[in-house]
């Protein structure tokens, strides 16, 4: 049975999360629970662990800024990018922004928007297959987890492809569970509207339309790998992969 103080942790995550004051009394009471960092808003103590529909995920999410497992990767690879290119010159297009991200995306590029059709608000309502844009618009085009749910991704990539500049990135992380690709006859109302699997070989699709497509995965940083892959509660931890894409 769950201890009393793991009891009252659990509704306190339920209730107050995310935010200071429920992670200050979630890192109080859950003083048993490992303790980490998250590189976004520099939370230091015990994550919260979730229930999906494939069982429980370890340490999946900061207490205070609400950030996932994915999300923290991708900022570590964003993060890494600056080393290589003058992000604070370039010009971002967020699609499906997520919420624990935008803080941290403005602060790294020169210039932010977002777009998509499933939040509001965003500053451009669009469809990633037709794209309001004229060509070499872009710098940089950040879409995680989008091309699972569009039919026609090889029109997407060639849109992304389409509005990013010479030397432009586009960073399109998907969901990666399996060694190959499986593709459903109908979107699945069980993954929020999937209309594949992506496996490993998903990646080679990027190959045909951009110059170099480079392969972050959550070991790549070793120190923080536990926090960064995705640790089911049996203790197995399953890789995580951020693609980037080059012009």
């Amino acid at each position: 049975m769950l201890s009393a103080a793991r009891r009252v942790a659990e509704r306190l995550q339920r209730l107050l999360l995310p935010g200071r004051a429920g992670a200050a009394a979630f890192r109080l009471l859950r003083a048993d629970k490992p303790r980490f960092e998250c590189p976004l808003c520099r939370y230091r103590g015990p994550f919260l662990d979730m229930l999906d529909r494939w069982g429980g995920r370890a340490h999946a999410l900061c207490p205070r800024c609400g950030a996932n497992e994915r999300v923290r990767l991708q900022y570590l690879v964003i993060r890494a990018l600056r080393d290589r290119r003058p992000l604070e010159r370039m010009s971002l297009l967020h699609f499906s922004p997520e919420r624990q991200l935008q803080a941290s995306l403005r602060g790294i590029f020169g210039a932010y928007r977002t777009a998509g059709i499933w939040h509001e608000p965003v500053d451009f309502p669009a469809d990633l297959t037709r794209l309001p844009f004229a060509d070499a618009s872009w710098d940089c085009i950040f879409a995680s987890h989008v091309l699972e749910h569009v039919a026609d991704d090889e029109r997407a990539l060639r849109e992304i492809r389409r509005v990013l500049r010479p030397g432009g990135i586009a960073v399109l992380p998907v969901p990666v569970s399996q060694g190959r690709t499986e593709e459903y006859a109908a979107p699945d109302p069980l993954q929020h509207g999937h209309v594949r699997a992506p496996g490993m070989d998903y990646f080679e699709r990027y190959r045909r339309h951009f110059a170099e497509v480079e392969i972050w995965s959550s070991s790549r940083f070793a120190g923080a790998f536990q926090l960064h892959c995705i640790e089911r509660a049996g203790g197995a931890r399953r890789e995580d992969y951020v693609p980037v894409c080059y012009v």
